[in-house]
């Protein structure tokens, strides 16, 4: 190790905003006028602060001095923001008081603020649970009046703050000991001058620049200490001594230039030097620090003087000792010439050394220093950022050389780890979209859109303006001009990233950190250490020397090629390098000396003069011994550290550093800056090659195979370290803060923040993880280098164990991109193969993998032809890290691999192979499980038919029924589970069918009592079906209580399971057409009781316990039918009727109800299907009939729509009334005869009777009466008192019986019988001549004499001798 390096870790990337825990301070002050904040995260001031018991914390002010920032470097606790009422003033303090941190800053409305941080020991410097016993306590500073922009703030110490005034004076504020039972400090203030008499008159003779005594730096004696003094410097390059009692005792003022080597000293007075024509800049500058040296007790203090204009260094620093009041000259120490034009930032001076940070054009540099207080030649060390390529327009000129889409290509270079912060990115892209909106016409939509990360946005938005145009004379698409305008686009963006993160770059300050005490430099958006470098930065930084530099004699071949890869150019290189890399990527069938003499000859024609031609070979040709120089810089290329180790029992180097994260983002940046300087070299060597055509043929096959190898190695290892590795997903804090908009405003994201983002890293980053990694660098970059082991290999045609498990890790960690570009590299070997068909498989390529898993099987098993090497390698990517021990069990592992990505169809396939090499005596009936669920969850019923049927475990293929029915059924394949035999499995199909028909909803698909149905009548048992079909109707009624706002719907459904059941059942022997079924708790409302049967089975027979069961007969079934529709009908009529749903459940109230609603052909035919009496109904449809007769306009036609308006009664002719007499007429003829006894037709005339008794009944009526029940007439019309009609009736009745007599030719008188007590009693209801018509006086002697003459005529057969 020779020299330092600069390595850095974003802090955007590492510390997001959205991780970070905001608290809002308060202020007594009203007074203060609202401002807008930047909301910039670049830092305006940084700090680092180290204690043994916080670690290292970093302060930093962002948003514009608005919000102070701290972040532990030591430990995982998140950031912590306080956001103050006003602008924090330079500079702020960290204090530690030996329990507690405290935070002192002074803002511009000129209040003193100090916070108080409690930190319990072993425990994370802050905890989320502890941020409420934060104390926060303002002090207002009453002598800091006007303007304040000028003034400096310096935290001396937790009781003591100095503040700088314009006038060069300063304002000590001192406080008494801190207590935590108020809210407020008690501060003393106390103003100092510097000017006395004699100054004053001093000044007076001569008179100063305006401005010249207005302090830019103040510094005091570092923590912990006794020393109260401080010390200022001015603008005129005085440098003052102060103290807490006498003020300003002592100044010197400072030589703009070193004048000389040794300074006479003139204690307590002032230089009469010449009159200094330039000032300081007016802003805050750190040029004083105060150390004490090793070995003596006088504190020392180290100004520095900016010479920017001098041509031979950025400044000199001068060194003070202070005895007693009193400043004496030691000594001028002059910085390197490296500092010309460049500015000092900050310095500290550390056991003897300064360190100091520079600002070089924007890039952090470190000199170094050893001081003595002897005068002697000072060596400086200079330590800076390794080379990197910048996105300048002509390195984006250069990407785009090479074949691929130029979106593309921008994006993996912005995207590149290290390149642009997140920060960066984040605020680039929203620049970007806010000028996009400004342009006139409607928005692109990719503007309105939301993304779920940034890489996201960039890549959909940059861009969209960009549209292709055609030509306006020919129509053409114009390409050209469309690539040139998104390009353009593209370069802009990319402008506009690095004037951002070249902001983000400006150094600000420097420390010391707890990695081992290095030194910690603090940039505007990064944070980065002083490490060491290794030989391959080292050589890199040697040889990137502007001017020649003297390399050691063994590098003499490096030199070389160096010089011949700036004379072939960048455009020379690129093209080579990509012809190289597509010769990697190819399998090697030749030898490689053929193969780089042929390319050779294509890459070098026409490019290269001869001239330069010579010169490179003849420069080579210098080279002693070519071969060895070759072996001896690829070790270079690819040698690690010493302290490189790989024993496992070491623990100590696998132990991180307590940030995790900061100490990998650091090892990753230095291993991607030392994997771009081996790629640089491997790739000088074998442009080497190139011109060696000649000679290669007498080389060593094995060296240049060895130097492809390495190529391979390292250019896997860059294309690693350029990927990205996404972000992960933000982390909630929770502070007590339950309401979100409050935690928005405390982070002061509420407008800027669209996306929330997460810590992003680099794949490198991931990698460390994976590995693990001593925690001093650079051998944590090493370690990670030689763990990933790509720079083992010795041969290109085999890929070792360690190059494909390093694969497999970037597999495992979900980069597939990443590991087919790896991948790509290697030369298609077993364990490479499995890899990439395991990217396959997360890629959902599954054809592709199972194609190549079924080709890999032939490797394993006895007669399975692997080399050591490659069986090594496949071994390492295998489960349990070894290979399988034949085909049967690689068959296993496929079809588990397919089985974890839920692809049935390839988990079968593979399933099915280890079936077929299954050796004897191996339990399969997992395999075949396997088979049978793959191939039933493919929707291949038929195949998993076949193999349960052809399974050789009974037990497996009768459980397996029920799945394969289960699955057929969802997948309404009913018809192909109908074709299916299942020959001795037909019980557990029917259980399985039966489970559900009787447990699952029957109105969601799959309706399995329909499946159990028909399953049950394709196989002809048909009482099965009806008993399935009739206990569906049972649960549908079950429902229809539950639910009655569905009736209609679960009624439907159960007449058609009432139907279906009613088929099924009538194709039994009518003579056993019934039903079994338990009695269960839906039964318990049916309006019919069914016979019992466990009530006649001997106990003795069958077990105890068992539910009582019922008998259900085929008529059983109609009446639940006839009135389950009588109800629908009923409740489609009037739907109000199921808030009284009682009333359903009588089959007299339905039928009633019908009749009532005139739904008389429903009510008739219900009534007869039910055993319900139908007088009622008769009844109410003579009513009808007698009000239509009577008045037909008074009966509205609604009323009458059931029996009138259908298309029968409709067709017939005659008034509505005729009508209605006719139906009614041909209702009695069918439901009422001598059955009944006319019972109906007899309801309908005392209906009509007791409507008025004075109408006649009709015609039709009274005949059929007349024949067969003449005497019920006859006492109906004298019940009524319609006499004559009751005379009429008496006279038909004897002159009927009298012709009967005459045509029988009866001779004696018992022949004939007439109720000649209901004849006298005619003959005395009709005495009262005052209630006879004419006509029933005319009626009443007709009768009489009608009796007269058949009393004569039956006394004389009586007399007569009877006839034999």
């Amino acid at each position: 190790m020779d020299g330092n390096v600069l390595v850095a870790a974003q802090i955007s990337s590492l510390f997001p905003s959205t991780h970070a825990i905001s608290l809002v301070i308060p202020t007594k002050r009203a007074d203060i006028p609202l401002s807008s904040p930047s909301d910039s995260e670049h830092a305006t001031y940084s700090d680092l602060f180290h204690n043994e018991f916080t670690g290292t914390i970093l302060l930093r002010l962002i948003h514009g001095g608005h919000i102070l920032e701290l972040i532990s470097l030591s430990t995982d606790a998140p950031p912590i923001r306080f956001i103050f009422p006003a602008t924090v003033l330079p500079n702020p303090a960290i204090v530690w008081s030996g329990r507690d941190l405290h935070i002192l800053a002074v803002t511009s409305s000129g209040s003193l603020f100090r916070i108080v941080i409690p930190i319990d020991e072993g425990a994370p410097v802050w905890q989320v649970t502890t941020l409420v016993n934060i104390k926060t306590r303002e002090y207002i500073i009453n002598k800091m009046k006007g303007d304040l922009s000028s003034i400096l703030v310096h935290v001396q110490g937790i009781h003591c703050v100095v503040v700088s005034l314009p006038d060069g004076s300063i304002i000590r504020l001192e406080s008494g000991p801190v207590s935590g039972d108020t809210d407020d400090d008690e501060w003393q203030e106390y103003v100092l001058h510097h000017s006395s008499f004699l100054n004053s008159f001093t000044s007076f003779l001569h008179p100063s620049l305006p401005g010249a005594s207005q302090i830019v730096s103040i510094a005091s004696h570092p923590q912990p200490t006794d020393i109260g003094h401080i010390w200022t410097i001015s603008r005129d390059r005085t440098l003052r001594l102060w103290t807490a009692a006498g003020g300003c005792v002592s100044e010197k003022t400072l030589a703009p230039t070193p004048t000389g080597r040794a300074v006479t000293p003139a204690s307590g007075s002032t230089s009469n030097g010449s009159k200094l024509s330039v000032l300081l800049h007016s802003s805050p500058q750190r040029l004083l620090r105060v150390f004490t040296p090793s070995g003596l007790e006088n504190p020392f203090v180290l100004a520095f003087i900016p010479t920017e204009s001098s041509t031979l260094s950025g400044g000199f620093f001068q060194l003070f000792s202070t005895f007693g009041d009193y400043l004496q000259p030691i000594k001028v120490i002059e910085c390197s010439s490296s500092s010309i034009h460049c500015h000092l930032q900050d310095f500290i001076v550390v056991s003897d050394t300064i360190h100091s940070l520079w600002d070089r054009q924007g890039q952090s540099v470190v000199h170094t220093v050893k001081v003595t207080l002897i005068e002697s030649d000072e060596t400086w060390h200079i330590a800076a950022y390794p080379p990197e390529s910048e996105l300048t327009p002509a390195y984006l000129d250069e990407l785009l050389l090479a074949p691929g889409s130029l979106t593309d290509k921008f994006f993996k270079a912005i995207m590149r780890p290290g390149v642009f912060s997140s920060w960066t990115l984040h605020t680039a892209i929203h620049q970007y979209s806010d000028t996009c909106l400004t342009l006139p016409g409607p928005p692109p939509p990719q503007l309105l859109v939301s993304y779920a990360s940034t890489g996201e946005n960039i890549a959909a938005v940059v861009g969209c303006t960009v549209n292709l145009t055609r030509d306006p004379r020919t129509g053409a698409p114009q390409y050209d001009n469309y690539w040139n305008a998104l390009k353009r686009d593209w370069e802009g963006f990319v402008a506009r990233c690095r004037e951002i993160e070249r902001s983000a770059r400006w150094p600000l300050a420097i420390g010391l950190g707890d990695l081992k005490s290095k030194v910690t430099i603090v940039e505007r958006e990064r944070i980065g250490f002083v490490v060491g470098e290794d030989v391959p930065l080292r050589l890199q930084r040697l040889l990137s020397q502007p001017t020649p530099v003297i390399i050691e004699p063994k590098y003499a071949l490096l030199d070389i090629l160096w010089t011949l890869r700036e004379k072939l150019g960048p455009r020379f290189m690129l093209s080579l390098e990509t012809r190289l890399v597509d010769l990697a990527h190819q399998e090697i069938a030749f030898p490689y000396a053929d193969i780089i003499q042929d390319q050779a000859r294509i890459a070098f024609k026409d490019e290269i003069d001869e001239g330069l031609e010579s010169w490179i070979i003849g420069r080579l040709s210098s080279v002693y011994n070519l071969e060895s120089e070759t072996r001896f810089v690829m070790d270079v290329i690819g040698g690690f550290d010493k302290q490189v180790k790989r024993e496992e029992d070491e623990v100590e180097l696998l132990l991180p550093h307590a940030n995790v994260d900061l100490a990998r983002a650091l090892s990753a940046s230095y291993a991607t800056s030392t994997i771009n300087a081996r790629y640089d070299f491997s790739l000088l060597l074998i442009t080497m090659l190139f011109f060696l055509t000649e000679q290669l043929s007498e080389w060593e096959p094995s060296l240049l195979g060895e130097v492809f190898v390495v190529f391979r190695g390292i250019a896997m290892l860059r294309s690693t370290s350029r990927q990205p590795a996404g972000t992960s997903g933000p982390q909630s804090l929770e502070v007590g803060i339950e309401d979100d908009v409050i935690a928005k405003m405390r982070n002061m994201n509420v407008a800027s923040a669209r996306i929330r983002h997460g810590p992003s890293y680099s794949l490198l980053h991931r990698l460390l993880t994976q590995f693990g990694s001593p925690a001093d660098l650079p051998g944590a970059a090493h370690y990670l280098l030689d763990a990933t082991g790509l720079l083992q290999s010795v041969s290109p045609a085999h890929a070792s164990k360690l190059e494909v498990m390093f694969c497999e890790r970037l597999r495992l960690l979900g980069h597939r991109e990443a590991t087919r570009e790896a991948l790509a590299w290697l030369p298609r070997t077993p364990g490479v193969t499995y890899v990439l068909l395991r990217v396959w498989l997360d890629e959902g390529r599954y054809e592709d993998a199972a194609s190549v898993l079924e080709n890999l099987a032939g490797s394993f098993g006895p007669d399975g032809a692997l080399s050591f090497e490659d069986s090594q390698a496949l071994a390492g990517v295998m489960p349990q890290a070894e290979l399988f021990a034949s085909e049967f069990e690689f068959y296993l592992h496929a079809a588990a691999l397919f089985k974890n990505a839920s692809v049935a169809t390839y988990e079968v396939l593979f399933s099915q192979l280890a079936l077929s090499c299954a050796p004897p005596n191996v339990n399969t009936a997992d395999i075949w499980y396997t088979i049978m669920k793959g191939l039933t969850e493919s929707g291949l019923y038929d195949d998993a038919y076949t193999a349960m049927m052809s399974s050789p475990y009974d037990k497996l293929r009768r459980d397996f029924t029920s799945h394969l029915v289960y699955r057929m059924c969802e997948d309404h394949a009913v018809d192909r589970l109908m074709a299916l035999n299942f020959a001795g499995l037909s019980d557990e199909v029917e259980e399985a069918l039966s489970f559900k028909a009787r447990n699952a909803d029957p109105r969601i698909r799959p309706f399995y009592s329909r499946i159990l149905y028909t399953w049950y009548v394709s196989r002809g048992d048909y009482r099965n079906a009806a008993l399935t079909m009739y206990q569906r109707a049972r649960k549908l009624a079950v429902l229809k209580r539950k639910k009655p706002e569905r009736f209609i719907e679960l009624a439907e459904l159960q007449l058609e399971a009432y139907a279906v059941s009613i088929n099924a059942l009538s194709l039994v022997d009518q003579r056993s057409a019934w039903i079994v079924l338990p009695i269960g708790s839906e039964s318990g409302n049916e309006s019919r009781k069914r016979r019992k049967l466990s009530r006649h089975i001997p106990e003795g027979k069958f077990a105890l316990g068992k539910r009582d069961t019922e008998v259900v007969e085929l008529p059983d079934i109609r009446y639940d039918y006839a009135l389950l529709s009588a109800q629908v009908e009923l409740i489609r009529k009037t739907p109000m009727l199921l808030a009284s749903a009682d009333l359903l459940l009588s089959p007299d109230a339905v039928v009633l109800k019908l009749a009532h609603l005139n739904r008389f052909d429903m009510a008739l035919s219900t009534a007869r299907s039910l055993n319900v009496d139908l007088s009622d109904i008769f009844a109410h449809l003579t009513t009808q009939c007698l009000r239509l007769a009577r008045n037909p306009d008074a009966v509205s036609v609604e009323e009458s729509s059931d029996w009138l308006l259908t298309d029968k009664v409709s067709s017939w002719s005659g008034t509505p009334a005729d009508r209605g007499w006719r139906y009614l007429r041909q209702a009695l003829e069918r439901y009422d005869g001598p059955e009944t006894n006319f019972s109906y037709s007899k309801i309908a005339l005392e209906t009509v009777l007791a409507f008025d008794r004075l109408s006649a009944p009709p015609p039709w009526l009274i005949q059929s009466l007349e024949d067969l029940h003449t005497e019920y007439l006859i006492r109906t019309c004298l019940r009524y008192e319609v006499f004559e009609w009751a005379m009429e009736h008496t006279l038909t009745m004897i002159r009927k019986d009298n012709a009967r007599l005459a045509l029988e030719g009866l001779r004696t008188a018992a022949s004939s019988w007439l109720p000649y007590n209901l004849i006298d009693q005619v003959l005395l209801a009709a005495e009262s001549p005052e209630d006879l018509s004419p006509q029933g006086h005319t009626l009443r002697q007709e009768l009489q004499k009608e009796i007269s003459n058949r009393v004569s005529h039956m006394q004389k057969l009586s007399q007569s001798p009877a006839v034999s």
